[in-house]
């Protein structure tokens, strides 16, 4: 089997279909809108990510994220720029607004795509183009997010139940295992901060179109855990 074009295929599409749902979830927290502004929000949703998508794929299809000569490496540029979006959408009433109308067990059960992104990792180690430390069988435990995320939703939220402690430490050790693989990704590539050493390095995430899983996909992991955590601070106990 050839893992390698099956893992470029999948992210494209795994990619498409987290942000998809977005959209389709966007459109029921809106439900409550004036008819032109939501309208203006869902345009310029698609707008913004079509702009986004357009920058990372011309910067991995000319070999400019490719380049790991610069500190820091120019694919984290690709996890950094969302993190400043963040910061506006955050700021935002609208988001706010959003947030109360969305049930919590959404923001949590988004987390599910997480497994087959560990499953794609997986496989290309089998087609020896990941590290070992970038998978489940090293030092990545992101799947637990993944697996646990219809658990965590049930048992804090079904039936009526509000289970907010439950809920934000979940979310916390999500933000916590994101961190411990974005640092052993940067740790990983062929760059003067290298500390894993065995081969291959970690360069494929730096390559069209697996440079989604930086720039779309774990954002919208932390984004999910951030708003997550804004809408259960919101509420009371």
């Amino acid at each position: 089997m050839n893992y390698h074009l099956f893992v470029q295929i999948s992210f494209v599409v795994l990619s498409a279909i987290c942000l998809t749902v977005i959209y389709r979830g966007l459109n029921v927290g809106l439900r409550n809108f004036e008819e032109t502004k939501r309208k203006s929000i869902l345009r310029n949703y698609w707008i913004g990510l079509g702009a986004w998508i357009a920058v990372v794929s011309i910067a991995s299809l000319t070999g400019f994220s490719a380049n790991f000569d610069t500190l820091p490496p120019r694919p984290a540029i690709f996890v950094v720029i969302p993190v400043i979006a963040l910061v506006f959408i955050l700021r935002s009433k609208t988001t706010g607004q959003i947030l109360k109308t969305i049930p919590p067990q959404h923001l949590i059960n988004m987390h599910l795509f997480r497994i087959p992104v560990e499953l794609l990792l997986w496989m290309l180690l089998l087609a020896e183009i990941t590290p070992i430390q970038m998978t489940f069988e090293g030092r990545n435990f992101d799947i637990l997010i993944g697996l646990t995320a219809p658990l965590i939703a049930y048992l804090a939220f079904a039936n009526g139940k509000f289970n907010k402690k439950m809920a934000i430490g979940w979310n916390i050790f999500g933000l916590a295992l994101l961190v411990n693989i974005l640092v052993i990704a940067v740790l990983s590539m062929p760059t003067p901060l290298r500390v894993f050493m065995n081969e291959p390095a970690n360069t494929e995430v730096a390559m069209f179109p697996v440079i989604f899983l930086p720039a779309i996909l774990v954002p919208i992991a932390y984004y999910f855990h951030i708003f997550s955590l804004k809408q259960l601070l919101m509420k009371p106990e």
